[in-house]
């Protein structure tokens, strides 16, 4: 199996993913996700990351030093297609997250270095685009962009529909060019209506010198350290994804891979005979 694929395990308090800089062998992304019944609580401990707390589905309370944010949540599904509530965590800050309902939980975190306050990201706070057209049209939830503050962490999610792509035409945010190219490391967590589907992702380079096509199924993870990333879903199954993005700048600028750059031109949908 490739290092790429993360795959859902019983890790423990509700835990089921734990990506770390060290077991993906890169510098800024960090991604864990919880699954926990209704009074279940977990701890988030002070250190050097800047988190973002993502309430998948289900509804929370989160406790902080000096906060006490009280029932957060509204969708019980990610495929009810409406933004989420989310809470920014600066470096050094401990929290205490305690669900009201089941509770789907993603911890984001990256390096932290800043003095942002804590904060909540509500459902209008997070910007909503659609985009692409033809087989290759996606819902997009903006949740920490790079217009937003934050010290590393950049956060969105994707919505594409069944038997169509995203993440695409391919491209890439592994080569720092100043205004062009920024370096960002990156994980895909999946999920799919109904859940036992599955979508294809490949992760290569130019030169192929990485080259892997995985078969994604649900709260699988996909981790980016380079090169382009599309992903491809399957018939009669909806995808959702949660991207967690880090790197030395805080620019989302990508380059798009040459030979299927023409998907975004008016060459595209091509015409039907």
């Amino acid at each position: 199996m490739t290092n790429l694929l993360s795959r859902p395990a019983k890790l423990g308090h509700g835990k089921i993913q734990h990506i770390t800089a060290e077991n993906a062998q890169w510098e800024y992304v960090g991604f864990d996700v919880y699954r926990l019944e209704k009074g279940e609580r977990i701890s988030l401990p002070s250190d050097g990351k800047e988190r973002c707390l993502v309430l998948v589905s289900g509804l929370a309370n989160v406790k902080t030093p000096d906060e006490n944010f009280e029932h957060l949540g509204q969708r019980m599904s990610p495929f009810e297609r409406i933004a989420p509530w989310s809470v920014y965590l600066p470096h050094h800050t401990s929290a205490e997250v305690i669900a009201e309902s089941a509770l789907e939980l993603a911890v984001c975190s990256a390096p932290g270095f800043g003095s942002l306050p804590v904060r909540v990201i509500s459902p209008s706070d997070v910007g909503i685009e659609f985009r692409g057209k033809g087989r290759n049209q996606r819902l997009v939830h903006n949740i920490l962009p790079d217009d937003q503050p934050a010290d590393s962490l950049l956060v969105v999610e994707v919505y594409t529909a069944e038997g169509s792509t995203s993440s695409y035409p391919s491209h890439k945010h592994d080569t720092p060019v100043k205004g062009v190219e920024t370096y960002l490391e990156e994980t895909y967590y999946h999920r799919f209506d109904p859940p036992q589907g599955f979508a294809l992702q490949r992760v290569y380079t130019d030169d192929r010198s990485l080259d892997e096509c995985m078969a994604v199924y649900d709260r699988n993870v996909v981790k980016v350290p380079r090169g382009y990333h599309p992903v491809a879903t399957i018939a009669g199954y909806d995808n959702y994804y949660l991207n967690v993005m880090a790197g030395p700048e805080r620019k989302w600028l990508f380059t798009w891979e040459k030979d299927h750059a023409w998907i975004n031109s008016d060459q595209y949908p091509r015409q039907q005979e």
